[in-house]
């Protein structure tokens, strides 16, 4: 069996090749020209910190194949970066692992490979998950993770058998618990990363998806009845003082996290990026699904999806779709989970004890059930600073909620009629 390599490839240095990036349509070869690698050999580009949940599926892989797999880590969220760049000189990879919300951009680029999946691959992964890599009803990669915002609670300054169960009780907890430098329940609502929880809770969205996993971009629900509601909860929370000013901005996420590691925050909304770092803290925390809404409605979330994809310039297209499935099986998922606790979007796995027993995977497998897709279109992009705008003059009192999103919904429409039409 031929020696397997692990590289690791710092963020900074995906980030400056980032800079200098060109997609197919910039080179003179084609994609079948630029070849990545040779029959004997996969270029697997995989998440930092992430190679040892495969190490056992590529060991395997190789010995049945007589091939050598070279696993590159790169931070997933830079590698289409890199593939615009490395796939046209020939020394890019033949799979990447990619956030899902960047995989329709890539597949205009012409930078992923459509794959050819049966049915009974499709139906072990959640539908949801599916839809997350489907462009114009074909499949581009498979899951490999989900990953949604949870409720963390310090469990020496909340009676974890009187847990507040929704946000109206997280309200009022609130309201006693905030003096002193000390606050209740914390979250980073000037972003509509996280503000969509409450706002899609009560009805508003970004664009209704399709049954075939397309999203109709003339409907901009962000400014609906469900949405100005919404946002006027959301705003409640500023107004009466229970967020510290400095949770609003650039550095309002830090705040967030030094108050509740320093043990000043009771709960805050995270995901599972701060399960280590919590921990590391020496906080004793509890992790549970987001609160219901005062309609009745669980807190919604944006589902961020994992996976593996095929290069449109790998030279090996076809095991690069066999090596794909087969890390993504129910077998090396399980595995892939016990290492590096990312969940996997199997169902049966995600009905296993091994998740259900564990409390972050557990909670998280639950929020998922509530959560909608991020978008995966490239008029997603138009969306976010416009709204987080708004929802910053919303959390500093500056405007009214329905003005502020009329506005931000305008502002996003005049983009996509400027960047995105035909």
């Amino acid at each position: 069996m031929k020696k397997r390599k692990f590289l690791q490839v710092s963020a900074v240095t995906a980030m400056a090749v980032a800079l200098v990036a060109c997609g197919p349509g910039e080179d003179d070869g084609s994609a079948e020209e630029a070849a990545s690698t040779g029959t004997d050999k996969l270029i697997v580009w995989e998440d930092i910190q992430k190679s040892d949940g495969i190490a056992e599926a590529v060991e395997q892989f190789e010995s049945e194949h007589d091939i050598e797999i070279e696993v590159i880590e790169k931070a997933y969220t830079g590698q289409i970066e890199d593939l615009r760049l490395d796939g046209p000189s020939g020394s890019g990879p033949d799979v990447i692992t990619v956030p899902h919300d960047q995989i329709g951009t890539a597949v205009t680029e012409g930078l992923l490979q459509e794959l050819t999946v049966s049915d009974e691959v499709k139906d072990i992964y959640t539908e949801e998950t599916m839809l997350s890599q489907t462009v114009d009803g074909k499949v581009y990669g498979l899951p490999k993770a989900v990953e949604t915002t949870v409720l963390f609670y310090n469990k020496e300054l909340v009676d974890e058998n009187n847990l507040p169960q929704s946000l109206d009780e997280w309200h009022d907890f609130s309201v006693d618990a905030t003096k002193d430098g000390q606050y209740g329940f914390l979250a980073k609502w000037d972003s509509i990363y996280y503000a969509q929880s409450v706002i899609g809770g009560y009805g508003g969205y970004v664009f209704p998806q399709e049954a075939d996993g397309s999203y109709d971009i003339t409907d901009i629900g962000l400014n609906n009845e469900g949405a100005v509601e919404g946002g006027e909860y959301i705003k409640t929370f500023f107004s009466e003082g229970l967020f510290p000013a400095g949770i609003i901005g650039e550095q309002g996420i830090n705040v967030l996290d030094s108050l509740f590691t320093e043990q000043k925050a009771a709960a805050v909304v995270s995901g599972p990026w701060s399960f280590t770092p919590y921990a590391d803290a020496g906080v004793d925390y509890g992790v549970a699904p987001l609160p219901t809404l005062s309609n009745g409605e669980n807190m919604s979330s944006f589902l961020g999806v994992k996976s593996y994809n095929v290069s449109s310039y790998s030279n090996n297209k076809e095991l690069a779709q066999e090596f794909v499935e087969f890390l993504t099986n129910y077998e090396n998922s399980k595995k892939r989970f016990e290492i590096t606790q990312e969940i996997p979007p199997i169902v049966e796995l995600m009905e296993d004890p091994l998740v259900t027993d564990n409390e972050n995977a557990a909670a998280m497998a639950e929020q998922s059930l509530h959560a909608k897709l991020t978008p995966n279109i490239p008029e997603m992009a138009e969306v976010w600073t416009p709204v987080d705008n708004a929802l910053g003059l919303i959390a500093t009192d500056r405007a009214d909620v329905s003005q502020a999103f009329d506005e931000a919904v305008g502002t996003i429409e005049s983009q996509i009629e400027a960047n995105h039409s035909n």
